[in-house]
């Protein structure tokens, strides 16, 4: 698991309309492609009287995972657009639908180009841009009398402390990215002497940085 670049938020958006014609953007988080075909299914659904839903997704921590779709418009003037938006923004884990209501003139391959691929990068610009983490979770057994210690480490470190867990000892449980979990761990035995205890998960999780 690697860190990757995805939208901060879901949005949807229509452009002033060009020679009659409008364009609306709609742009969704999709884990799979069948998450992102079924954002394509609800725009259809939802704007069932446009004459073409052409779309793009994106898929997979490297975004190894792409299909795009003209619906119907000249082969390349739709569905490539917007995926080369896509792309341009390098964000994955994306669906992004581009709805066409026509205005009874025709725009050519090139204005379709246009029309289809900047509705697609207006719509990505308001969703903005989220890079996620993977992470493991590190967790910390402080003894009561090395409280001092942990908090100087963490003031040190310039890491938030975690609500703890009362007991024998005090249990914290950090989210550290993955490739600096170990040595997160290391250090903060190294700084009490090995007072503290420090288990490092196995497995990553996705988190947000």
């Amino acid at each position: 698991m690697s860190t990757y670049r995805t939208i901060a938020e879901p949005a949807c958006i229509e452009p002033p309309k060009i020679k009659g014609s409008r364009f609306i953007a709609s742009v969704a988080f999709a884990g799979t492609e069948e998450e992102a075909r079924a954002h394509v299914a609800s725009v259809r659904k939802q704007h069932h009287a446009a004459r073409h839903v052409c779309w793009a997704f994106r898929v997979g921590d490297a975004g190894e995972h792409c299909r795009s779709s003209d619906d119907g418009e000249p082969g390349g003037s739709a569905g490539r657009p917007i995926l080369t938006a896509i792309e341009g923004v390098d964000v994955t884990y994306v669906a992004v639908a581009v709805v066409r209501y026509y205005g009874g003139t025709k725009l050519g391959v090139g204005g379709l180009v246009r029309a289809y691929g900047g509705a697609a990068q207006e719509g990505l610009a308001v969703a903005g841009v989220h890079v996620v983490v993977p992470t493991r979770a590190v967790t910390v057994s402080v003894p009561y009398d090395s409280m001092g210690a942990f908090e100087t480490f963490c003031v040190r470190e310039g890491v938030a402390r975690p609500e703890g867990a009362y007991g024998q000892a005090v249990t914290f449980v950090f989210a550290v990215p993955e490739q600096e979990a170990e040595d997160f761990g290391a250090r903060l035995v190294e700084a009490s002497a090995g007072r503290i205890g420090v288990e490092v998960a196995d497995e990553s999780e996705v988190a947000a940085r």
